[in-house]
C-alpha cells in the first residue's frame, strides 16, 4: 500500500517529543506556491491539529522579515503552557487586525514562507521544507491569488530569496518533499 508523504510525516510527529512545552509544532516550509496550504490541510486532517496559517500575519507585502518574531513570540507563550498571541494582518485595508490567539494544544501546524526560520527552531519538533519549480509555483500562486498578487510576485520573490539566504531552511528540514505534477 503507497502513504502519502503526510501518512508518513504522521509517525514521525508522534515519535518525537514536544519542545514547544507540551506541544509538538510541526513547520511546513517552502517558497510560494510549493503546496504548503495544501499539506498543512492533509496533515491536520490526520492529526487532529489546528493550523497557524502565516499568510494571516504577514504584515503586509513587505513584512515576511518581521514575521518570525511575531511568531517565535507567540511559540514563547505557548512553551510556557500560556495562550499564545499575535496580531493578524487586515489584507483588505492594508493594516494590522485582530489579534489571533492559539491555545496549547498537543500537536499545532505552522504553515507558510518563515515557518523554518531560525529564531523559530528551537519551538519545532519537525521542519519539512516543499519545494517546486518557479514556473509551477508561480501558476499555482496565481491560479490562487490571481490579480491580488500578481503584481508582488517579484517583491515576495526577493523577500524569499533573502530569507532562504539568511536561514537556509531548507538544509534545516528534517523532511524535503517535491510537489512537482
Amino acid at each position: 500500500m503507497d502513504h502519502s508523504p503526510a501518512d508518513l510525516l504522521v509517525s514521525r510527529v508522534r515519535e518525537r517529543s514536544p519542545v514547544c512545552g507540551a506541544t509538538r509544532v510541526v513547520a511546513i516550509d517552502g517558497r510560494s506556491g510549493a503546496g504548503k496550504t495544501a499539506f498543512a490541510l492533509d496533515l491536520a486532517d490526520r492529526l487532529g491539529a489546528p493550523i497557524l496559517h502565516l499568510e494571516r500575519l504577514y504584515p503586509g507585502w513587505h513584512g515576511l522579515s518581521r514575521t518570525p518574531a511575531m511568531v517565535r513570540a507567540l511559540l514563547a507563550d505557548l512553551a510556557i503552557d500560556e495562550v499564545g498571541r499575535a496580531r493578524q494582518w487586515d489584507w483588505e485595508h492594508d493594516r494590522p487586525g485582530p489579534w489571533l490567539s492559539v491555545r496549547p494544544t498537543p500537536e499545532l501546524i505552522i504553515e507558510g514562507v518563515g515557518a523554518g526560520a531560525t529564531v523559530l527552531r528551537p519551538f519545532l519538533s519537525h521542519l519539512v521544507w516543499l519545494e517546486a519549480p518557479t514556473e509551477v509555483r508561480r501558476r499555482r500562486a496565481l491560479e490562487r491569488d490571481g490579480e491580488t498578487y500578481e503584481p508582488w510576485w517579484d517583491v515576495w520573490a526577493a523577500q524569499e530569496e533573502a530569507y532562504l539566504a539568511s536561514d537556509h531552511p531548507r538544509e534545516a528540514a528534517d523532511l524535503v518533499i517535491s510537489t512537482a505534477p
